[in-house]
């Protein structure tokens, strides 16, 4: 799906079809629109991400709008392109805040940028909703004003451990160039094997080098059965290589944003035929899921696309429940209508008629289960799970 428009015209057009799509339900309201941000890169090098995000926000807000709006008021959405720089992002958000007054800001995707503007959008009561995934950005002093969809590196630590472990492995090694996830990975994949009786061990490596031999003849010496890579494509293919070189037999699992087609074609298919992977994925095959396939009309959304879906449906049912519109009631019901029990609901439509009936809800969305940590980590998610095979990537399973 490919999306072509400058900032200013997707600024007018988001605001216009989030508006008058509503028209005849809305108008009663008195108390005028509810303002929310949209901030995603759409220009830069998430620039492949942010204009699809955007744009599923503007129209899950025209069918919440079309149904009644919050407590009755529409539904205002204002999207800014942060361009995928911290610089831009921050000037960005306090346009958002300053100018148009918004109650949240949705979708930042990097982490230097969500990094930069938290501090304004706690400082000023705007809730921060997020896709980016460093452990940083929940240990900074928000209060409660940030959650995020997307799993952190700790999660995604855990959830090698536990594949390396369901695979057989014993004794795992984890092979990796020094990057600030690097530590809390390890911590997290130590944790995981090391409580169910196997033992692991870390060995850095210089990214930089184009022969890692040396590296793997120290990291076969403690005779792992599974190996897990942590570097990006180019370097984790010169491992690849030399393991293979060193007859290594083991076990080789890898990241989803290193094992790609990349990887697949930079060595021949015998090199790299078996290695397993895994990365975040959307809840493919829920019903939150589907919605978003029908919302957009494409077949298969990113998982960005469906975490900022997430987004604005969480937003706005907190917004109902706490009967407020302000980023401070937003922080404080939000959990009240993502989890603790209650009846399940996958959208907001549905989920604000049962509030407004006084039903408890429990929001399952589009990426997952939407469950957070007291700090504004998502609890769990669901992981895409693959394998190279005979020079292809399969999926194996989505869980």
């Amino acid at each position: 799906m490919k999306i072509d428009f400058t900032r200013r015209s997707f600024l007018g057009t988001s605001m216009l079809a989030a508006g008058t799509v509503a028209m005849p339900g809305i108008l009663r309201a008195q108390e005028g629109p509810i303002k929310l941000g949209t901030l995603t890169p759409l220009t830069g090098s998430g620039g492949a991400y942010g204009p699809v995000m955007a744009e599923t926000v503007k129209k899950a807000a025209a069918e919440i709008n079309k149904a009644g709006g919050v407590l009755g008021r529409e539904l205002v959405i204002i999207s800014e392109d942060d361009q995928t720089n911290p610089e831009a992002g921050l000037r960005a958000a306090r346009k958002l805040i300053d100018v148009d007054k918004v109650s949240a800001i949705m979708g930042t995707w990097a982490s230097s940028v969500t990094t930069a503007v938290a501090p304004v959008c706690w400082q000023s009561g705007v809730f921060l909703t997020t896709a980016s995934g460093a452990d940083s950005i929940t240990k900074l002093p928000h209060q409660g004003f940030i959650i995020r969809t997307q799993p952190n590196t700790t999660l995604q630590g855990r959830k090698f451990g536990e594949f390396a472990l369901e695979l057989g492995a014993k004794n795992v090694a984890f092979v990796s160039p020094q990057t600030p996830f690097t530590d809390s990975q390890y911590a997290e994949l130590k944790r995981a094997v090391e409580a169910a009786g196997g033992k692991t061990s870390i060995l850095i490596y210089d990214d930089k080098k184009t022969t890692l031999r040396t590296e793997v003849d120290q990291a076969l010496r403690g005779k792992p059965d599974a190996i897990v890579m942590g570097g990006y494509t180019t370097d984790t293919a010169v491992l690849v290589r030399d393991l293979y070189r060193a007859n290594y037999k083991g076990k080789l699992l890898g990241f989803g944003y290193a094992v790609n087609k990349q990887l697949v074609d930079a060595l021949p298919p015998d090199v790299s035929e078996g290695i397993v992977t895994l990365s975040p994925s959307a809840a493919e095959g829920t019903n939150g899921y589907k919605h978003v396939v029908k919302l957009l009309g494409i077949d298969s959304p990113d998982t960005y696309s469906c975490q900022i879906y997430d987004h604005v449906n969480l937003v706005s049912l907190a917004m109902a429940a706490g009967k407020g519109t302000t980023g401070a009631v937003i922080k404080d019901n939000v959990r009240k209508i993502a989890q603790g029990g209650g009846e399940k609901v996958d959208n907001a439509v549905d989920g604000l008629k049962l509030v407004a009936a006084g039903t408890k809800i429990d929001y399952d969305g589009a990426s997952g289960p939407c469950d957070f940590t007291d700090i504004g980590d998502i609890q769990d998610a669901q992981f895409r799970y693959e394998q190279i095979k005979g020079g292809k990537i399969v999926l194996l399973k989505i869980a």
